[in-house]
């Protein structure tokens, strides 16, 4: 198994790591609209956040030397479903042709208090 660290994304604020590759797939934890270089949360609205987290999540798929055509599965936790059409014409951006498998789930409170959280699970092999 392999660590994925990248400078360019936030640090954990806790005991986990950005992601970590294994049995051919690259699993990243749930990034939020944190700035990699300040820690602080970036943005006030849906689509600034999600536009954020997104900036986070490329940056983990550089590191790991995929693309978002890679990612086979997401898990989107939003603050407020009310945000859903927002969130989708921001979250649209990160894919091409070959969307991934999504569940997205409203939740009471995410780190920091932040809008949205997105885990991926990508394929190291291109399909």
């Amino acid at each position: 198994m392999q660590i994925i660290q990248t400078n360019k994304a936030p640090k954990a604020i806790g005991p986990y790591v950005q992601a970590r590759i294994a049995n051919g797939f690259l699993f990243a934890s749930g990034q939020v609209p944190l700035d990699p270089e300040t820690g602080e949360v970036v943005g006030v609205t849906i689509e600034e956040q999600t536009a954020q987290v997104i900036k986070n999540i490329s940056a983990i798929l550089v590191e790991a030397n995929i693309t978002a055509d890679h990612i086979v599965k997401t898990t989107c936790f939003l603050k407020n479903m009310d945000d859903f059409v927002a969130f989708n014409g921001v979250y649209s951006t990160l894919f091409n042709e070959g969307l991934p498998a999504r569940s997205a789930v409203e939740v009471a409170r995410l780190p920091k208090d932040v809008l949205i959280e997105i885990e991926i699970i990508a394929s190291m092999s291109p399909e």
